[in-house]
């Protein structure tokens, strides 16, 4: 059963078929004294053939607070259970490309591990969500094989919806987006507000964009995904990729769950909360290496928690 909200690369070969068979590792924190607050960052790191990197320490990572570097109080490598919104473009422009896109979302959907949660979202001139959260991989699949096509592409939008569905759930979550063209018809949302309520919400989005041919009624059309998904994703720590091949999809959507279940946790302890916007930077000792997480915090009291940001 579906709701409806009238609102709301160089990739290498992933070899994770034995992913879904790990089990997550309860994350081991320190103990702080009373009132101390963590701002954590969940961080993928990546050599220059862009594989990801496992098994560094603390003492590889530099991380700096608007440009000053801060101590690291906070360190896990271990898996975190994700809360996770994989919401899929569903437009006109996407009708020859469907089925590939449903079986790419499968793929990442069978990477789900036992403890992750999820649930499946489509946007064309509507914004749709499947029933419920749940871990049931099964019941997600048969979510992906329901959408529902339109016209008009509300992007930012539904961005926006997942936002929404994703407030109030406790532990780290994710939106996961995929479009093939730019946002048409949102009504409540732009890319700015959006990047907004993502930093607020402390909600890593990743974006898969596709160029697309399609036949409009009239004449070719050649698609390009909105230029703001780059931004979104570097802004919350999510990867984008775009792609101009439809086989690369379904290796695209598996290299997004094999990230997601890779990441480093680190945290440090604010020196100045002020309500403000903070510029965040992770960097690596290492030559070659490359960290990815988010790039701002709001500085506010009583906000952080250890790790399951």
């Amino acid at each position: 059963m579906w709701t409806r909200m009238s609102s709301a690369v160089a990739l290498a070969t992933i070899a994770a078929a034995g992913l879904a068979a790990q089990q997550p590792q309860a994350p081991q924190a320190p103990t702080f004294k009373s009132g101390t607050q963590i701002v954590s960052l969940f961080v993928t790191v990546a050599d220059a053939d862009k594989r990801l990197v496992p098994d560094l320490t603390k003492d590889d990572f530099e991380v700096f607070d608007n440009d000053k570097p801060q101590p690291i109080v906070y360190f896990d490598n271990g898996i975190h259970p994700i809360t996770v919104i994989v919401m899929l473009d569903t437009s006109g422009s996407m009708t020859g490309t469907i089925g590939l896109l449903r079986q790419a979302a499968e793929q990442f959907i069978i990477r789900l591990l036992p403890d992750d949660k999820g649930r499946v979202g489509a946007f064309n001139d509507k914004i749709q969500f499947s029933a419920r959260f749940t871990s049931d991989r099964d019941e997600l699949v048969t979510d992906v094989k329901e959408l529902d096509y339109g016209n008009g592409t509300r992007l930012w939008d539904a961005v926006g919806a997942s936002l929404d569905e994703l407030r109030g759930i406790e532990g780290r979550r994710v939106i996961l987006v995929f479009t093939d063209g730019d946002d048409t018809e949102s009504k409540t949302m732009s890319l700015g507000k959006v990047i907004e309520r993502a930093r607020a919400d402390e909600v890593m989005i990743y974006a898969i964009g596709l160029e697309s041919n399609y036949f409009n009624g009239q004449r070719m059309v050649r698609s390009k995904p909105d230029s703001g998904l780059r931004k979104i994703a570097d802004e919350t720590g999510g990867g984008y990729f775009e792609l101009t091949k439809t086989a690369d999809l379904a290796p695209t959507f598996t290299r997004v769950a094999y990230e997601l279940h890779s990441q480093y946790v680190i945290g440090f302890s604010p020196t100045q909360l002020d309500n403000r916007v903070h510029k965040l930077a992770v960097k690596m000792k290492k030559p070659g290496l490359t960290a990815r997480a988010r790039r701002s915090y709001v500085a506010a009291p009583d906000k952080f928690t250890v790790g399951d940001r």
